[in-house]
């Protein structure tokens, strides 16, 4: 019987009867040590008729092997592995060491065996209702719990109940789920959970116990069973901090009245581990009978089953694990992974590494081996620790520096970018090689990338290219597109230019490679656009290298082959070749590539006409580098995001998004998101006609624009501001901010520019010159199709006609304007296009869009992979979801759009682009 605990088991009751009537739920119960969370998990056993259960514990003496905890969670369902689809049988076979691996060059995708694990669990619960309890989630190793945590946060409609126990401060594997918060028993009932021992207490005791233990049940029971502890304790309740060191000093009276040998077997059992037949052996080199234990289970310190040993509570190991001296620990240790199996190679490497005092070359070697294993299971954690331990044992500097580089790769690797920057910076000391120190800085600057370190990672990325200029020529080209890439997000046009001359001067030299050859013209015409000189030639020289480059693997593609087209206006060919690299990450899993590939991808459609697929690509960006720690590319997808809702004429979601976006940006020096947000904002206040609050805001985006010395004029809002100022009753052609974008308008050449750029001299001529200045943008627009920017064209002219009194004329551009508006979802333009066509004397009745934009950004990308023809299964596997929680937001789009059917949903989302 629980005491105190009443409303918590109604809370995980409700959740029980949840699961048996097909419902999803996940509950993170935290509390300190000894406040009752197994006791919690026990009582939900017991009360889970009905259901499936699936258990795992996490213990300090698996902490370090890799998916140990997932391999006794699923041990069940070993058989269920061979169905899954083939990456994810792949990646979940090989993390359980059920196949073997591709080796070390070929890692298993973390995020890949994540997903197998959703699809299996979920497979399981269409089955029957199943119950997955973790308890001590806090010790299980980091990659089980990474993978459980993944699937805790797609469960949604399938008959899954995840509860798990967690100490606080140790949850970050589980941030962000649903948390019950176990607290301290009341006074009562702490008395009610001592008297309920039936132990001989006089009331003092009683009384002193229930002050000292302050409600917490672990040291109620133990104080409870030793009473002669009391003595010499505070009379004041004792901190939080120190409530677990009193249970801990409890256990240490027990382990003080064992006999020798029995405190001798139960530090066998504390080093060993839970496995009966390896404490038995180990027992046994150490000279003590494992009988021994008896008296250790007789004082209630641990207890024996079948093939099992078991402490009372991980205090009690910590306990016994504490009392032994240094000495004999190390040797426990050695004798422990003397007697382990063959097959136990992870563990006795382990063992041995704990045995050693200083430097041990030879069980370095073991860790190596254990890092390796893990990397290609895609346990990266584990491999990261591995190294990181060799490296302390290793005997000579350079091998310590080369496992310093192999642990902090493989902490990037596992998303652990805080870990890889201090593991690398200590790596960096160590290692003399330029090639590993090359490769040291390469993998810091791409760990401060991803993580939004933008400074820092420009200087370690064009330091690793500068060591590996000498010997590895591609390879520094391939690091100086990196840096490239760091200095478009920042908007550091020096720092860009200035590598984009390094680049061009390999370039000339001996052949490098033809990949790396490519993305690094592109990359050098990224630098020369954005400093606004002519970078087409070196774009297009990029663009045709990749266009005819043979890729044996598929990963090999990446987005530099949708930059290229993108920069040069053409994306049709990029997009199909980035589409296709996204659909082979989905395939495999591989969910940490998706946020760059998907940012670009919703970039070119959303300058396009694909907007309800680019509104679709920005959300699952946002949604999966926000959950990955992906902080650039978070701030990148908001931003875009919220540009998009500005065209959209979507209000209050443009603002909630920028700031959002914003404070991301702003945080990381990520200037291309606020210079995009504050874009948006103005283009948002200037369809609503706020004119002079959209005035303010594309004059702040300009400035900011020549503080960060940005020359391209396509990222200039100069045809806006001029809009906007000439709406406000404001002459602009005495700001030289106008001359100066022309300027570069002519400079750069391109249709798109030259098409702005005529609206801009339209906007500012008189009236007997409007016709030739409006046609001569349209004509410009035509050779650069963005439907969006000649719709605004049009208006513009129409509007221009209207006050000319041209009436008639002014209709055709103005209906020709609506039109694009309300195919593309534009609504306040539209609503401005249709207000212009009133006034000239149409009547004109606004088209029936459906509310496709009011769906939501999980709905919306459901919604357009079954509209385009795939399954319920294939749109689950696409987006590391269930099927039902697929039909659970397919019912909630037919309901949204009125629709009953996937062709009507076909028909909808293809009319929507």
């Amino acid at each position: 019987m629980l005491v105190g605990r009443l409303p918590a088991q109604r809370d995980v009751e409700a959740l029980l009867a949840g699961a048996r009537l097909g419902q999803s739920g996940v509950l993170v119960v935290r509390g300190e040590a000894g406040i009752g969370k197994s006791a919690l998990l026990e009582d939900a056993v017991a009360r889970a008729e009905g259901l499936r259960v699936l258990r795992t514990s996490g213990t300090e003496s698996e902490h370090d092997l890799p998916f140990a905890g997932l391999a006794t969670l699923l041990r069940p369902l070993h058989d269920r592995i061979d169905d899954l689809p083939g990456p994810q049988a792949e990646a979940l076979g090989v993390a359980l060491a059920l196949r073997a691996g591709a080796g070390r060059d070929r890692r298993t995708d973390r995020f890949a065996v994540s997903a197998g694990v959703l699809t299996l669990l979920t497979r399981v619960g269409e089955e029957s209702p199943t119950a997955v309890v973790v308890d001590d989630g806090h010790l299980l190793d980091r990659p089980s719990a990474e993978a459980l945590a993944f699937t805790c946060r797609r469960l949604l409609a399938d008959a899954v109940l995840v509860l798990v126990a967690v100490r606080p401060d140790e949850t970050d594997a589980w941030d962000g789920l649903p948390t019950l918060d176990v607290g301290r028993l009341g006074p009562a009932e702490a008395r009610e959970l001592v008297c309920s021992l039936n132990l001989p207490l006089v009331e003092e005791q009683v009384e002193r116990i229930v002050q000292l233990a302050d409600g917490n049940p672990l040291v109620l029971h133990t104080l409870a069973g030793e009473p002669d502890s009391l003595v010499g304790l505070p009379d004041l309740p004792v901190g939080a901090a120190t409530l677990s060191s009193v249970a801990t000093a409890a256990f240490g009276v027990r382990l003080e009245r064992l006999e020798p040998a029995a405190l001798e077997a139960v530090r066998v059992a504390a080093v060993a581990g839970e496995d009966l037949a390896v404490v038995t052996r180990a027992c046994a080199v150490a000279g003590v009978p494992a009988g021994s234990l008896a008296g250790a289970e007789e004082a209630g310190l641990l207890t024996v089953g079948p093939g099992r040993v078991a402490f009372v509570h991980p205090l009690a190991r910590t306990a016994a694990y504490a009392d032994a001296p240094a000495g004999v620990r190390r040797r426990l240790h050695a004798q422990v992974a003397e007697v382990l199996g063959a097959g136990d190679v992870d563990r006795r490497a382990w063992h041995l590494s704990a045995a050693a005092l200083g430097p041990d070359e030879a069980a370095a070697i073991e860790l190596d081996g254990v890092a390796a294993r893990a990397a290609a299971r895609g346990a990266h954690a584990v491999a990261s620790s591995a190294s990181e331990r060799a490296a302390q044992l290793s005997e000579g500097r350079a091998d310590a520096g080369r496992r310093l580089l192999s642990a902090g790769e493989s902490a990037w690797l596992s998303g652990d970018d805080a870990r890889a920057g201090r593991v690398l910076d200590e790596a960096l000391r160590r290692v003399d090689s330029p090639t590993l120190r090359a490769r040291t800085r390469a993998v810091t600057g791409l760990a401060a990338l991803r993580a939004g370190r933008l400074g820092p990672a420009y200087a370690d990325l064009v330091a690793a290219a500068e060591e590996a200029a000498g010997d590895a020529v591609g390879e520094a080209l391939l690091l100086y597109a990196e840096a490239i890439e760091v200095c478009y997000y920042q908007l550091d046009v020096p720092g860009a230019t200035a590598v984009a001359d390094r680049v061009e001067a390999l370039l000339s030299g001996p052949a490098c490679g033809p990949r790396a050859e490519a993305i690094a013209s592109i990359a050098v015409g990224v630098a020369r656009t954005l400093a606004g000189g002519s970078g087409v030639e070196h774009l297009r020289r990029g663009v045709a290298l990749l266009a005819v480059l043979p890729i044996d693997e598929p990963r090999a593609r990446s987005a530099w082959e949708l930059v290229g087209p993108l920069y040069l206006r053409e994306s049709g060919a990029g997009r199909e070749l980035v589409q296709r690299a996204v659909t082979e990450r989905r395939e495999a899993a591989a969910i940490g590539d998706l946020p760059h590939l998907l940012f670009h991808l919703a970039r070119v459609d959303a300058t396009g006409d694909r907007w309800t697929r680019a509104e679709a690509s920005y959300g699952e960006a946002a949604a999966l580098a926000r959950e990955n720690g992906q902080a650039t590319e978070l701030a990148a997808s908001l931003s875009g995001l919220c540009w998009l809702q500005a065209r959209q004429g979507r209000v209050e979601e443009c603002r909630a998004t920028g700031a959002e976006a914003r404070l991301v940006g702003e945080a990381r020096d990520v200037h291309v998101a606020t210079a995009w947000v504050d874009l948006a904002l103005a283009e948002l206040d200037l369809s609503l006609g706020s004119v002079a609050d959209a005035a303010t805001g594309f004059a702040a985006v300009i400035r900011l624009l020549a503080e960060r010395e940005v020359g391209d004029p396509d990222l200039s809002p100069v045809p806006e501001l001029v809009e906007a100022r000439l709406r406000a009753g404001d002459d602009p052609r005495t700001d030289p901010a106008v001359d100066d974008y022309l300027r570069r308008v002519e400079l750069k050449a391109r249709p798109w520019s030259l098409a702005r750029g005529a609206r801009v001299r339209a906007l500012l001529c008189a009236d007997d010159e409007a016709d030739a200045a409006f046609e001569a943008a349209l004509s410009h627009h035509a050779a650069a199709p963005e439907p969006f920017e000649a719709a605004r064209t049009r208006l513009l002219y129409g509007q221009r006609l209207r006050r000319m009194r041209r009436r008639v004329d002014c209709r055709e551009h103005l209906r020709t304007a609506l039109d694009e508006f309300e195919r593309l979802g534009a609504r306040r333009w539209s609503d401005v296009a249709l207000a212009e066509l009133d006034a000239s004397g149409l009547a004109v009745r606004r088209r029936e869009t459906g509310p496709v934009v009011d769906l939501t950004a999980r709905e919306l990308q459901i919604a357009l992979l079954l509209a385009d023809g795939h399954t319920t299964r294939e749109a689950a596997a696409a987006l590391f979801l269930s099927p039902k929680t697929v039909e659970h937001h397919l019912r909630h789009v037919y309901t949204k759009l009125d629709i009953g059917s996937r062709a009507e949903l076909t028909e909808r989302m293809r009319a929507r682009g």
